[in-house]
């Protein structure tokens, strides 16, 4: 299938150079024995040194996952969860799910009135919205499952509770992300104690951000493991933060929070094999649904970014978004056609009403039938040693610094991911995504989640390390990365830094980050029925990835924050 629209070579230029000026390196960092991608420098350079002292790449990432809950606390968390894709250098891939849990007090209508309307900002601003944690349960049952063996928990937690502790020096840019925050902060004793400065004057480059509590914390989990977190003191200050304001995590939920193995989704495209997260993950099943509905057309047709290949993109996206909508949820609480959703027979299927020529409306797309027999601040890190263990890890607080309430005495944000069940079938959620009773609230249930973190294989050796965050737009955020990579032979930082656009079925919309688009390619994509507009956030995800191959090991940090690649 082939379109005529097409996009002139200097506007592709004039688009990567938009990229550079925005602050991308336009060479992607070299290694030859291993690499960390992630949110922070320091927590990039405190995962090399683990590797360095004999740890390997799930060492490594657990070290740097800790790290981040100090360095990057809007997302990097000890109070949220998240998902990690590990390959072990003897072949195995497996993925580990430690995605917050409902609390076993939560109901279905949790977050309507009397009448069964929603209530604002209960689901995403209030004790309510807080889900089980599973952050520190994940990491150290990784590391205590895959990691080298050399490398103590006292040893693995030291840099972060020394960074803790003595604090760190904060950039400009984060100084202006803490200053915008102020008042948000002073909603919270907690918050206000730690994130607004001495005196209510501004953060300014070179301040030292310390907190105390957050060490103290770190310390019981690296002295007593999970039962420094999930019992005893930490737990206890969690169930006194949550009787403040009718929060539902009790003891019994914390003591009972375990992460889960699942079966990783496998893909194919171009020949490359795509291991992904399974639910309650959506991420990894629309990520192979879009690839192989993709993979049936001829996308080298396609110049990069035109409004020929976004408007592909964009009728792709919207048929799995619809689909995610309907048919995926917690596993243990919902029959997920998987098979179905990542089949290529079903992706054949469900390309047949696409136009290239025209544009399907959102109202015109239904999640495809059950055959017999679905935060903006999200942090994203990618670790590989010289061994060729790698992984791929995503946590989240869901909004950046989550429900905006610390845990008083322990010094980390609680998560609001409850707001990622749906609340009411139909009524989107702070991301604008639809659910129906798949995805509704029950006890002990985890919510559905966009997280991908995902790893690309080239005849069975890591190849793309990938994932972002970014709500909603993470899935289309990995896959635009892994096209990039695949299709159009960008390196790794161009891949990572090229200019995005997302849709998801509702709302009838293509996003561009803020001047992705040309104005000729606007203009084609409306005169093929589709609304195109600059996404609210100003710029979409954060991907923090990593290339190998037989010259070596290529990180691509994102430049649209502070994020860092290191190797050595």
């Amino acid at each position: 299938m082939k379109s005529a629209l097409r996009l002139t070579m200097p506007t592709i230029i004039l688009l990567i150079l938009l990229s550079v000026a925005a602050g991308a390196d336009p060479d992607p960092v070299y290694a030859e024995h291993g690499m960390v991608v992630s949110a922070n420098r320091l927590a990039s350079e405190i995962g090399v040194d683990i590797m360095q002292q004999g740890g390997n790449a799930i060492d490594a990432a657990v070290a740097t996952g800790f790290a981040l809950a100090v360095v990057h606390p809007q997302a990097g968390n000890i109070g949220g969860g998240g998902f990690m894709v590990i390959h072990l250098s003897g072949g195995k891939n497996l993925t580990l799910d430690f995605r917050e849990q409902a609390p076993a007090a939560a109901h279905r209508d949790l977050f309507l009135d009397s009448s069964g309307t929603v209530i604002p900002k209960r689901s995403t601003y209030s004790h309510q919205a807080a889900g089980v944690p599973g952050s520190v349960d994940g990491l150290l049952r990784a590391w205590r499952d895959y990691g080298s063996g050399n490398i103590s928990r006292r040893k693995l937690l030291a840099p972060a509770i020394k960074l803790a502790k003595k604090g760190f020096p904060i950039t400009r840019r984060y100084a202006r992300y803490l200053n915008h925050s102020r008042e948000f902060f002073k909603r919270d004793p907690g918050a206000r104690a730690i994130f607004v400065k001495a005196g209510d004057t501004p953060w300014q480059s070179g301040d030292r951000l310390v907190q105390k509590d957050l060490a103290t914390t770190l310390k019981l989990i690296a002295r007593k493991g999970r039962s420094g977190f999930y019992q005893g003191s930490v737990a206890q200050k969690i169930v006194t933060e949550m009787q403040q304001d009718s929060g539902l995590i009790t003891s019994a939920d914390l003591a009972n929070y375990a992460s889960v193995y699942h079966k990783p989704v496998n893909g194919e495209f171009r020949g490359l094999d795509v291991v992904s997260m399974p639910p309650p993950s959506s991420g990894g099943v629309l990520i192979i649904q879009m690839l192989n509905m993709l993979e049936q057309y001829e996308l080298d047709s396609l110049d990069w970014n035109s409004s020929a290949y976004i408007h592909l993109l964009t009728e792709v996206e919207r048929r799995a978004y619809a689909d995610r909508s309907e048919h995926l949820g917690d596993p243990d609480f919902w029959q997920v056609p998987l098979e179905m959703l990542i089949s290529e027979k079903y992706a054949i299927q469900r390309i047949q009403d696409i136009h290239l020529n025209q544009a399907t409306p959102s109202a015109e797309i239904l999640p495809g039938e059950n055959w017999p027999a679905e935060s903006p601040e999200t942090t994203h890190f990618s670790v590989i040693d010289k061994a060729g263990n790698a992984v791929s890890t995503t946590t989240t607080l869901n909004f950046s610094f989550g429900c905006g309430i610390v845990v008083e005495g322990a010094g980390f944000f609680l998560n609001n991911e409850m707001d990622d069940f749906s609340s009411k079938p139909g009524v989107p959620n702070a991301f604008g995504l639809l659910g129906n009773e798949a995805n509704a609230i029950q006890p002990g249930k985890r919510m559905l989640s966009s997280m991908t973190p995902t790893i690309v294989f080239k005849d069975e050796t890591p190849f793309l390390i990938v994932g972002a965050p970014g709500g909603s737009t993470i899935i289309t955020t990995v896959l635009q990365v892994i096209l990039n990579s695949v299709v159009h032979t960008m390196d790794i930082q161009a891949a990572v830094a090229a200019p995005r656009v997302h849709s998801q079925w509702y709302p009838d919309v293509v996003y561009g980050e803020i001047r992705a688009l040309p104005s000729d390619v606007i203009t084609n994509l409306e005169q093929l029925g589709h609304t195109v507009e600059t996404h609210p956030w100003g710029y979409m995800g954060q991907a923090n990835c990593i290339l190998a191959d037989s010259t070596g090991i290529y990180g691509g940090a994102d430049p649209r924050g502070e994020n860092a690649a290191v190797g050595y």
